[in-house]
């Protein structure tokens, strides 16, 4: 569901993680020093350091540099661990704001994981020249209370942690505010308007899965047997049989990379274990993140061992299972198994190859001693939200992504809301890829929204 979300947060911590929705890298340039409101200046407060060091438990971490127009921060701000009972301790979230000026709307933006502290703007922040706040998610990154107690991870507590986060810098930025995120980002995005509806003008959510039934994953393995080609589908399946048949040398190799960077697979139980887990992802992955127009690169049965290797290398992303990677997304599947829910892979095709029954599902990458209750009652209610009273909500997927292949869908009380569909499109659709219509539609409605 949101594992091209974990490669590229795999490709940050190896190179110092690109968001899903295709933001734009803001190029390094000196930062200025004034506000004002003159050309390529932003405009706002004579000091707009000093505006939002006067918000209350906001602390500006550092300043760095930024393009012409922008300043750009690395803020915390103190959230409680649970916000039913603020005096039982908190935590510091980590935040970034790109600031434009403040009679510009300002877009609250979130990975729904760790936030990268590169400078970038999403395409809504693009498209209405807005600020931009980023924000890490509690439990991952650096914003993780301490000592954890896990039950304060849900959606609920992540919306309060976002309705804060506005709460305190709507004192500053007093235009309209928009709420935006891919894939688990987006789902996060729809989870904190289920909880604050009035926080926003508007969210624009892409990618994003809406699991309601977790018992009934039918939709999911419906997509991953109708998607493509028939030749592809074969020929992935083709490259999973031959990489389990040749698991022996392919795994040692496997080990022999984790063991050259100090690393191991403690968390998920194995080397072995970790490379059938990648396998049996690999047709997944492959659809959400590549799509038919890389099936000629789907190396054949007879393929060498490096082919084969390499190419599961980057397509299942390896690195992923050991624990180095693996370490920074126990919350995520700590939510999967809580919450949020998770996609079957297909078995058949392997039989006799597999050794490790249920490996792909989330309990497999939470440590033992974090208990995992499943909760259906939580993504029903978004669901039910959605369709009865969602308001000015927007969803942009991609019709070969099967991140989608349950996705949100409106009813008749949603309100001022769209859902919008990039022909072919996999993970990382964006507006700007719909057709021409579709696309000025969207832009013209989230201008709406945002009064611009």
């Amino acid at each position: 569901m949101l594992c091209k979300r974990i490669g590229r947060q795999l490709a940050q911590a190896a190179a110092a993680l690109v968001v899903l929705a295709g933001p734009a890298v803001v190029p390094a340039a000196a930062a200025g020093t004034a506000d004002g409101a003159t050309a390529g200046t932003p405009a706002g407060p004579a000091d707009i350091r000093a505006a939002i060091e006067a918000v209350p438990g906001l602390r500006v971490v550092e300043e760095r540099p930024a393009a012409p127009g922008f300043r750009f921060f690395v803020l915390t701000l103190h959230q409680p661990a649970d916000h039913r009972h603020p005096e039982r301790g908190g935590f510091e979230q980590r935040l970034t704001l790109l600031h434009r000026g403040t009679d510009h709307p300002t877009v609250l933006y979130t990975s729904g994981y760790s936030v990268s502290t590169a400078q970038y703007r999403s395409e809504p922040a693009e498209l209405l020249d807005g600020n931009q706040v980023s924000t890490e998610q509690r439990f991952f990154g650096t914003s993780r209370p301490e000592p954890a107690d896990w039950n304060d991870l849900d959606i609920r507590q992540a919306a309060a942690d976002h309705h804060h986060v506005i709460e305190a810098l709507r004192a500053v930025y007093r235009a309209p505010w928009i709420s935006t995120g891919g894939s688990k980002g987006g789902m996060t995005t729809v989870y904190h308007r289920r909880f604050y509806p009035q926080d926003v003008a508007g969210s624009v959510a892409y990618s994003a899965p809406d699991n309601v039934d977790d018992r009934d994953d039918t939709a999911y393995l419906d997509f991953l047997r109708t998607v493509g080609t028939p030749e592809c589908r074969s020929a992935l399946q083709a490259a999973q049989r031959a990489l389990l048949e040749r698991r022996t040398t392919l795994v040692a190799r496997y080990q022999a990379w984790a063991d050259s960077r100090g690393d191991g697979f403690r968390i998920v139980g194995g080397a072995d274990k970790a490379f059938e887990i990648a396998v049996l992802r690999a047709p997944f992955m492959f659809w959400q993140g590549r799509g038919q127009a890389a099936c000629p690169a789907v190396p054949a049965a007879d393929a060498s061992d490096d082919a084969l290797y390499g190419w599961l290398f980057e397509v299942a992303q390896l690195p992923v299972y050991a624990d180095a990677v693996a370490a920074e997304f126990v919350p995520y599947f700590y939510q999967l198994g809580t919450q949020l829910g998770y996609f079957p892979v297909e078995t058949a095709h392997l039989a006799g190859l597999l050794r490790y029954p249920g490996a792909t599902e989330p309990r497999t990458f939470v440590p033992a001693g974090i208990p995992l209750r499943y909760r259906p009652q939580a993504m029903r209610d978004v669901d039910r939200w959605v369709r009865t009273r969602g308001e000015r909500l927007m969803f942009v997927n991609g019709s070969a992504d099967p991140s989608v292949a349950e996705p949100f869908r409106l009813g008749s009380g949603s309100r001022d809301s769209y859902l919008f569909q990039v022909p072919g499109g996999t993970h990382s659709v964006r507006i700007a890829q719909l057709p021409a219509a579709d696309a000025a539609a969207a832009a013209a409605t989230l201008r709406r929204w945002a009064g611009v």
